[in-house]
């Protein structure tokens, strides 16, 4: 009994945390109109957590050596629940962006910690299990963040997204405080014996911060013509440099990067890398794709991703349980690979009358994907280091899935604005005033109007307006179907990587191992 309580409360902490990274996406709109402030400026209740989040996901593994991993992961939930009750009562954006902040920093230890927690709460044999229950929240959370966050919108003030957390928050704090064991090792921490490498952690703070920044808010900002990117940009190449020299120099790092010599965690990370593009940008495209296109509502949107999900939550147990059984991660990794290939081929050829069932066949193909590709390649990652090298290696693939998932995000908003001024060029060549078939649709379009009692020369104006939507509308569509084509060229380049990587089967030995990296 005691067992699953643990397993339920790290799991929920962990979807919590991810669902907290896509729910507020689909309010913005609502959250810059109540708090008076544009479009740009409230995208940074999404950046500030971003950032947060991915700075401390590499610096968890020296957090819990210095405090304990219990110590550490309640009182990351802690952090995490209170601040975000303070993005519930937050009625400025300064307070709101701070408050996220808090959130991502306390998020951090929620997504890592927890990972090592469940595969305590296992025997050695059954720690490939544990794995892929893991894996449901990892793909599940970004998953249901956009559903929830729709239903909210739709129904109730956008502070219920945040509100939403206080509750479980606090159950998730009291069961972990009761019911979770210290290691042996934590009673007897002697943080005078633990040097802290604090120019690594600055470097590393500096860099990644002004990296997700740079990703975050150069498309809003015109790139290298905004001051700040610019300084940005240096920042993180410097801090990035120095961060790399340093970390290779010293004995005792706050990120040992010399695990990267490992070919298979190397070339692992690339994947997963490019898993995190396809994860975050497919839950960063769909929501825009169907209500500005189609015109769905939130809940609506939310709705068509229950089968794929209902389809990753039907395979994750059957990865688990292959993995256990000897099956090799790089097998399994290779079919999800193909089908996350073949969703973003689907997604670049539908069109405007695109139905729900195709929307939630692609989607379920995602599904599938996901599933078959993210367990399977991080346990084939870290399948050649040694027992020690495994925290390091498990905090490494994760923060490279989130790094994927900002790159993936800013590629997307680049790519659609310089791809949405051509296809409309292109489109606008062949409507010419001299053209029969555009001029029986602007007949058509102002005899309408004018039934409707609109003067003539109105209906005519409004009519050239009208055009001129639709050819926005469907140049838009176009830039989307763009962007999933180029999505498909990532998989495709990289899908040869997948047979680089040293064919092992996770052995207890190996599955141990990871469970005790407390990631």
């Amino acid at each position: 009994m005691k067992r699953w309580i643990v397993v339920i409360t790290v799991i929920t902490a962990a979807v919590m945390e991810l669902i907290d990274t896509s729910i507020v996406n689909v309010g913005i709109y609502q959250m810059a109109g109540n708090l008076g402030v544009t479009i740009e400026d409230i995208s940074w209740v999404i950046t500030s957590y971003a950032i947060a989040n991915v700075i401390i996901i590499p610096l968890t593994g020296f957090l819990q050596n210095y405090f304990g991993r219990k110590n550490y992961f309640v009182a990351s939930i802690a952090l995490f629940t209170f601040a975000s009750y303070l993005c519930g009562i937050a009625d400025t954006l300064p307070l709101l962006v701070l408050a996220r902040f808090l959130q991502g920093v306390g998020g951090g230890a929620l997504l890592s910690v927890s990972q090592g927690l469940l595969y305590d709460s296992f025997p050695i044999h059954q720690r490939a299990i544990a794995s892929a229950v893991f894996g449901m929240g990892i793909v599940l959370g970004p998953t249901f963040g956009p559903t929830l966050g729709g239903y909210i919108i739709d129904n109730y003030h956008w502070s219920w997204m945040f509100f939403i957390n206080v509750p479980i928050g606090i159950v998730a704090f009291l069961l972990s405080y009761i019911y979770i064991d210290k290691k042996p090792e934590e009673h007897h921490i002697d943080r005078s014996k633990i040097k802290i490498d604090y120019l690594g952690i600055v470097l590393l703070s500096i860099g990644i911060g002004c990296l997700q920044y740079v990703l975050e808010r150069g498309e809003a900002n015109d790139w290298f013509e905004d001051p700040t990117i610019v300084i940005c940009t240096i920042a993180l190449i410097v801090s990035l440099t120095s961060f790399i020299w340093w970390e290779l120099k010293i004995p005792n790092p706050v990120v040992n990067l010399r695990v990267l010599k490992n070919r298979n965690l190397l070339l692992g990370s690339i994947l997963v890398f490019v898993i995190g593009i396809g994860l975050f940008t497919s839950v960063f495209m769909y929501p825009l794709f169907v209500q500005r296109i189609i015109g769905y509502t939130a809940t609506q949107t939310g709705l068509l991703l229950i089968p794929g999900a209902g389809i990753t939550l039907f395979i994750f147990p059957i990865v688990g349980r292959l993995i256990s059984k000897g099956v090799p991660p790089r097998s399994i990794a290779t079919v999800g690979y193909l089908a996350f290939a073949l969703f973003c081929y689907q997604m670049s050829i539908i069109d405007l009358n695109a139905s729900p069932a195709i929307l939630m066949g692609a989607l379920m193909i995602r599904g599938v994907g996901l599933a078959l590709s993210n367990v399977p390649l991080i346990n084939q990652s870290i399948s050649t280091l040694t027992p020690q090298e495994m925290p390091m290696g498990i905090a490494i693939t994760n923060m490279i899935r989130q790094i994927g998932g900002a790159v993936g995000v800013a590629l997307v908003n680049t790519y659609i604005a310089q791809r949405l001024p051509l296809n409309a060029m292109n489109l606008s060549a062949h409507l010419q005033p001299g053209d029969m078939l555009t001029q029986e649709r602007l007949t058509t379009m102002s005899q309408g109007l004018i039934a409707r009692g609109i003067n003539p020369l109105d209906a005519l104006q409004l009519s050239y307006g009208n055009l001129n939507l639709a050819v926005q509308k469907q140049a838009l569509m176009l830039s989307y179907l763009d962007v999933f084509q180029v999505a498909t060229m990532f998989f495709i380049v990289t899908f040869p990587l997948l047979f680089l990587l040293e064919k092992k089967k996770m052995t207890p030995q190996t599955a141990k191992a990871a469970a005790d990296a407390s990631h």
